[in-house]
């Protein structure tokens, strides 16, 4: 999808086809080369700057590519500096968000799949706001490009990826792999495929196919609670694919791929934070090659539920480890900025009579 009707978006291309673009008016191929090394290796975000190209050449890209999907609206630091986070408008009207973690030894970016989502879970912002639209291949591109952009002035760069942002990933599962395998790509920006991670709210034949494909990328699967009854008021994704047949397909996963698989779970205050909970979790489980990650809900301005408290947490996390199930308790990033995910956007939805959107 381009900005503009009679334009092409850069990172839409793959290089094979901006060397195509180059033959077409009349410029040797070499000169995609030079494009996307400036571009993914030298993070230049002007293709005016690119010296190696010839003056009238600059000006004809300009002319014909549009460098850029991303407007940024709105960006927002946490107090502790921590935590930034971006709110973009997309062509078409369409918005997402993208959030920097910063920790003592990596840079994690939360990246969105699509504008929206149809998954509904109760909880979560951005699925109070509905789906708006699947994102391109190079629009999920582009979010990790313009944060190693800003990065890289400062001698940093992105060392993970979380696919965990506004959307169902494997609803948009072709964009998302192609994205994936364009940042991993040595003439991009050769980051390794262990350093993405995929998190699904539990789409079982992508799942499958996941598994099928023997990717190094990392699985999460958003599990949140151990029987149908809970999980299917909390992720109406479950009707569609409950626990019997999610939890054999992610034992496949593990079976398949060697790999470890985790779980997400928000904890939420005297919903699924007790050590019953915990017990649930553990027989449901058991024996798989997993870890869980758990943090205390983020709050939104729809759902009524509460985070955990810390005493609960821990709990929780020791029930889970006495069973032998490695656990983490997450500490919630940006509380301050609203960086759980579509949560800014939401703050920017208009709410009308019938429903929400992001607008």
């Amino acid at each position: 999808m381009s900005g503009a009707m009679d334009k092409l978006y850069f990172f839409d291309l793959e290089l094979d086809q901006l060397k195509d673009y180059f033959r077409s008016i009349g410029e040797p191929a070499y000169r995609a080369d030079q494009l996307w090394s400036a571009i993914y290796v030298h993070f230049e975000a002007d293709p005016d700057q690119v010296s190696s190209l010839p003056k009238a050449l600059r000006s004809r890209l300009i002319q014909d590519i549009d460098f850029s999907h991303l407007n940024a609206i709105e960006r927002l630091v946490s107090s502790d500096g921590e935590t930034i986070k971006t709110l973009f408008d997309l062509p078409g009207g369409a918005r997402i968000e993208t959030v920097l973690m910063h920790y003592d030894v990596r840079e994690t970016l939360c990246i969105s799949s699509q504008a929206g989502c149809a998954m509904g879970c109760v909880f979560c912002a951005t699925g109070q706001l509905g789906f708006h639209r699947n994102l391109s291949t190079g629009e999920i591109v582009e979010q990790v490009v313009n944060y190693a952009r800003e990065l890289a002035t400062q001698d940093r760069t992105v060392t993970n990826v979380v696919v965990m942002g506004m959307g169902e990933p494997f609803h948009n599962y072709d964009a998302v792999m192609a994205a994936i395998k364009r940042l991993n790509d040595p003439k991009c920006m050769n980051m390794g495929a262990r350093r993405f991670t995929i998190s699904t709210v539990g789409i079982v034949p992508m799942i499958k196919r996941f598994a099928a494909e023997k990717s190094q990328v990392n699985l999460a699967v958003s599990l949140h609670a151990a029987n149908d009854t809970l999980r299917n008021k909390l992720i109406p994704a479950n009707r569609k694919y409950p626990l019997p047949e999610l939890i054999p397909a992610c034992r496949d996963y593990v079976e398949q791929t060697g790999r470890r698989i985790s779980f997400e779970w928000a904890l939420i205050n005297g919903i699924n934070d007790s050590a019953e909970n915990a017990r649930e979790l553990t027989a449901l489980i058991k024996g798989m090659i997993c870890h869980v990650n758990i943090i205390p809900l983020n709050p939104t301005p729809i759902y009524p539920g509460a985070p955990t408290t810390p005493e609960r947490a821990q709990e929780f996390k020791r029930t889970l480890e006495e069973s032998g199930i490695t656990c983490t308790i997450r500490v919630r990033r940006g509380i301050d900025i609203k960086a759980g995910c579509g949560q800014l956007a939401a703050r920017h939805a208009i709410v009308s009579d019938e429903n929400q959107r992001v607008i």
